[in-house]
């Protein structure tokens, strides 16, 4: 009876081990938030709210990621728990194209596009023939394509995700170098203007009020999906510390943030 006794014992215990190494996060997993973000502005905005989550009992992990791509793969594979550096167009696309099952749970802020110059001020001074860098990422690449199209350079067929081959109308004869977005900024050098998103202009030092020649209306129906969001694994969406993490990050006190760091270069949206 005493080896049966100890024997179930055993399996108990190996049992109890399994069902943990199987069963999903600790405790200790719970009350940890894994963040990716890219550095400006989102990196900060975490920063700003990490101590009121602390407070809350839980411990901020901050992932900086400096492209698009990463920062979604490591959500999906579950080094993450959320990431924060992207609109719903590209989670979308991406989804789309990588099957990664993300969602996300609220839209934080805009950073509007713009368009930029080392060699023109003004929009009229654009050469024919002038050569304007645009992200290559597909969603990116159509917001710069109706950006320009909305202030009368070009105009492009209708279509979510239009490309350059989707340009109808090209009056100032204008060439594209279609670039990563992140290297955009460095660019600005070998073209004569380029359209550059949010993050990585106020990251190369651009002020979109001060700096562009040409930008999203903040208030336009055009703008409103190119919001920044956070985005979760489906099946986390509901979990406590995700709405904790949503509600830290769509709080008055962020809005405040956002307004008076950034001054128009990026607009709280909730």
């Amino acid at each position: 009876m005493k080896k049966k006794a100890l024997i179930s014992g055993i399996l108990v215990g190996i049992l109890s081990l399994a069902l943990v190494g199987c069963g999903g996060a600790s405790k200790e997993d719970d009350k940890t938030i894994t963040i990716g973000v890219t550095p400006v502005p989102h990196e900060e905005i975490v920063k700003h709210i990490k101590p009121k989550l602390e407070e809350e009992g839980y411990k901020v992990v901050i992932k900086e990621f400096t492209d698009y791509v990463t920062p979604n793969k490591a959500l999906a594979e579950g080094s993450l728990d959320a990431n924060y550096f992207q609109h719903i167009p590209y989670l979308n696309e991406q989804n789309k194209a990588e099957n990664l099952g993300l969602t996300y749970t609220a839209r934080v802020h805009l950073e509007p596009l713009g368009l930029y110059s080392k060699s023109i001020k003004d929009i009229k001074d654009l050469k024919d023939g002038a050569t304007i860098a645009i992200p290559n990422d597909p969603s990116n690449e159509a917001r710069a394509l109706k950006l320009l199209e909305s202030h009368g350079l070009i105009k492009v067929k209708d279509g979510e995700l239009v490309t350059v081959k989707d340009i109808t109308e090209n009056n100032k004869n204008l060439k594209f170098k279609e670039l990563e977005a992140a290297a955009i900024p460095r660019a600005l050098d070998d073209v004569d203007a380029a359209v550059i998103n949010g993050n990585y202009a106020i990251d190369a030092g651009f002020s979109v009020k001060d700096d562009a020649l040409i930008a999203e209306d903040k208030d336009s129906e055009a703008a409103k999906p190119y919001a920044n969001i956070i985005a979760v694994r489906e099946s986390d969406k509901d979990s406590q510390k995700i709405k904790d993490l949503t509600k830290a990050l769509t709080s008055e006190d962020v809005k405040k943030f956002i307004n008076e760091k950034y001054d128009g270069s990026v607009i709280p949206v909730f």
